[in-house]
């Protein structure tokens, strides 16, 4: 007698995944590995689905390093008590978001990528643009002074963090080093004058220094 036969395998649909999951997932590959190794398809392996599921929630790897910049802002950004004068509030607010970005060791790869825009990081980002308006400056060039803000805190850390990263893997004289240590007095005196200096002059933390006088080149700009 002919046995039943069994029942076919159906295959399903892959199991649905949550944009926390992918951005939780993609947060634990690039604290142990780094920027480099996350690729949709390691995520997608990672969560045990597939690329294009992903592509329900980020359409590509830039995307979700904003995601990640985003989920880090809302984690490690801490709102700090305002001052009452609207200049020195521009500058407390901009100055926490220096700080917890700063202190991210992957923020570097995934800063160039978009602006923060996570519920978090935007009350920052009101605080910037109202204490703009508050100095007197119009809606429209208090946008534009907290892009140039963003801007010179991004471009800071990056160059700042890049720089550290190169001399912990190198210890031999940079390039820089090596023009300045013979340099010609004659054509270039000023240079020459600072040139023991030099290193340790541009290696000092100077972020506040610049944000304020970026601040008060703006509100004279009125």
């Amino acid at each position: 007698m002919p046995q039943p036969s069994a029942p076919r395998k159906t295959l399903g649909r892959p199991p649905r995944i949550s944009r926390e999951e992918v951005v939780t997932t993609a947060r634990r590959i690039v604290d142990s590995e780094g920027v480099d190794r996350l690729t949709m398809r390691r995520l997608a392996t990672e969560i045990g689905s597939t690329p294009m599921a992903l592509y329900h929630h980020v359409r590509n790897k830039e995307e979700l390093l904003v995601l990640l910049l985003d989920d880090y802002a809302a984690r490690a950004l801490h709102r700090p008590e305002l001052p009452a004068q609207p200049r020195e509030r521009i500058v407390v607010a901009a100055a926490a978001i220096h700080e917890a970005l700063a202190a991210c060791p992957w923020i570097v790869e995934v800063l160039t990528a978009d602006d923060l825009m996570s519920a978090s990081a935007l009350w920052f980002v009101e605080q910037i643009v109202d204490g703009l308006v508050a100095c007197g400056l119009t809606p429209e060039r208090a946008i534009q002074g907290y892009r140039a803000i963003w801007y010179y805190t991004v471009g800071e850390i990056v160059v700042r963090a890049t720089a550290a990263r190169r001399r912990t893997d190198d210890d031999r004289p940079t390039y820089r080093e090596r023009i300045f240590a013979d340099l010609d007095p004659g054509e270039l005196p000023r240079l020459a004058q600072a040139a023991d200096h030099w290193a340790p002059l541009t290696a000092e933390d100077t972020y506040l220094d610049g944000l304020r006088a970026m601040v008060d080149g703006l509100l004279a700009a009125r």
